[in-house]
């Protein structure tokens, strides 16, 4: 294993951020506060409570897992996609690295800012609402699975991406909409008949039962179906990345 190649890519990745820390980390944190004031006190006054947790704590969990996955993907995209851009990505294909390496100094660099990110909001909900994490290693594993499995998506989409535009069409379109769509600021026992069952359709759901569940012991779904649904995502996605290292998809034409 090239420890030091890998190393290199992960921090190269990672002193972006310190570069951009406004658009980053800063944006995120006040963006995911504003949901908060709006959300929990404005529609927490007529909602007070969603099974015995009260609707400013509920939605802690899925507003961290909306920053995760739109921020894990956009961290990984940009991260594959301007070197192929500027056309440094010859120079990486070149060098004595696998896939696995690279993949692992992109992806780890983009997951561990998406943690980070989950992180500090995390604490920063501590000031508007009372928090209590019931499994803090549920809560840690899948805040870690989510972060590497959409930045795996992210990945992907990074090297199907031959524009700036393409890199916002999948996240705009498809990723926010289903996380709103899927639970964030409500449970889907709420919903009338047949959209409670149409929601189980929405991959997201899953996500967020189970990261709620890790908070409060409160699920839409069973807590062993959600970790194998973000678990089948993950090697998933790592499969057509494999895929597409193997066959030199947009890499090497």
């Amino acid at each position: 294993m090239n420890y030091h190649g890998m190393k290199a890519i992960y921090r190269f990745e990672m002193a972006r951020t310190g570069r951009t820390l406004m658009q980053s980390i800063v944006s995120p944190v006040i963006s995911t506060s504003l949901y908060f004031v709006v959300f929990g006190a404005a529609i927490g006054s007529r909602i007070t409570e969603i099974e015995g947790v009260s609707y400013g704590a509920f939605i802690v969990p899925g507003l961290i897992m909306l920053t995760l996955l739109t921020q894990s993907i956009s961290n990984a995209s940009f991260g594959i996609y301007f070197p192929r851009f500027t056309g440094t990505i010859y120079e990486l294909l070149s060098a004595p690295l696998s896939f696995v390496e690279v993949l692992v100094g992109y992806v780890g660099a983009a997951a561990s800012k998406s943690i980070i990110l989950g992180l500090i909001i995390l604490a920063t909900a501590g000031f508007f609402v009372p928090l209590q994490v019931a499994h803090p290693f549920w809560m840690l594993a899948f805040l870690v699975l989510t972060s590497v499995a959409f930045s795996l998506f992210g990945f992907i989409i990074g090297l199907w991406a031959d524009g700036f535009e393409k890199l916002q069409i999948i996240p705009l379109l498809i990723v926010t909409p289903l996380t709103f769509l899927g639970g964030t600021f409500y449970s889907i026992s709420v919903l009338p008949a047949p959209w409670d069952t149409i929601a189980l359709f929405n991959p997201v759901v899953y996500l967020v039962s189970g990261f709620r569940w890790s908070f409060y012991e409160v699920a839409d779904v069973s807590v062993a179906v959600s970790l194998s649904v973000t678990v089948a995502f993950l090697l998933g996605c790592l499969g057509v990345v494999g895929w597409m290292f193997k066959t030199g998809y947009r890499l090497r034409n």
